[in-house]
């Protein structure tokens, strides 16, 4: 894993937007595919809000499939939906998923040290909304989301790309966490300038929207499919970034350890 300059995070950006460009149709139908998953899921009595979250590095693996088919020619099909869902993976994404739920529990629990539980509160829903605009402008609320931002950064770099490592390569969770921070960390200034860019997207977009649509329930349906699609070039941008570090990944039914060289 060599030190890439920071031009290479705008390169990523660029890389995501011609991999979409190749197949828009396949990798929307993979996205509605996986929005339908999620609201199904999420009705399921007592587990509706963790299994989505604990579902997403399961999922997530049928994005960066999607983008190795385009790589190899091959047309991307909803089936693609499936493919985390393949032994031996499944339970090492399975236990990724729990993984986001307690750094998330950790990062939000440590603001309350400055913001009174505020934050805390404002995400698991014990405020009212009155309530809520009543407490915001006399607490520390921006103290405590700073916190959990920073407390969580680490493990998102160890996330980033956990869940490929650990379907395509077929390393343990541990080495999959281990490989991916050091491999963001290597080349942080590049994943300094693919996250700014992303987020001036996001931002250049949704002021577009209000600029030729005004604050009105127009640029809300337009501001849903235009989210979507840029959602799932972050994805392919993501799997340009993977690509470049760990390199092209090898064909469906063959794997490659981290363990050992490639023969």
């Amino acid at each position: 894993m060599e030190k890439l300059p920071a031009s290479t995070g705008w390169q990523w950006v660029k890389q995501g937007f011609a991999l979409f460009r190749k197949q828009p149709g396949g990798l929307s139908m993979l996205f509605l595919g996986y929005m339908f998953c999620m609201l199904a899921i999420s009705i399921v009595p007592l587990l509706g809000q963790l299994l989505p979250v604990i579902l997403v590095p399961v999922f997530s693996v049928a994005f960066v499939q999607g983008c190795l088919y385009i790589d190899q020619g091959k047309r991307v099909l909803p089936s693609l939906l499936l493919s985390g869902f393949r032994k031996p993976a499944l339970p090492v994404l399975l236990g990724l998923g729990v993984l986001y739920i307690l750094m998330a529990i950790v990062a939000i629990g440590a603001s309350s040290l400055v913001d009174d539980g505020l934050l805390w509160q404002l995400v698991t829903g014990q405020l009212s909304e009155e309530a809520a605009r009543a407490a915001i402008p006399e607490s520390r609320l921006g103290l405590g989301i700073l916190l959990a931002i920073a407390i969580y950064v680490p493990a998102a770099m160890a996330f980033c790309f956990a869940a490929p490592l650990i379907y395509w390569k077929q390393v343990s969770l541990g080495k999959a966490l281990f490989f991916s921070f050091f491999a963001v960390w290597r080349s942080l200034s590049a994943f300094i300038v693919f996250a700014s860019t992303w987020f001036a997207i996001s931002i250049v977009t949704s002021q577009l929207l209000a600029m030729l649509f005004g604050r009105t329930p127009l640029m809300m349906q337009m501001m849903m499919p235009l989210s979507m699609i840029l959602t799932i070039i972050m994805h392919c941008s993501f799997y340009a970034a993977y690509r470049q570090i760990f390199g092209l990944p090898v064909d469906e039914g063959k794997t490659v350890s981290l363990d050992k060289p490639n023969d």
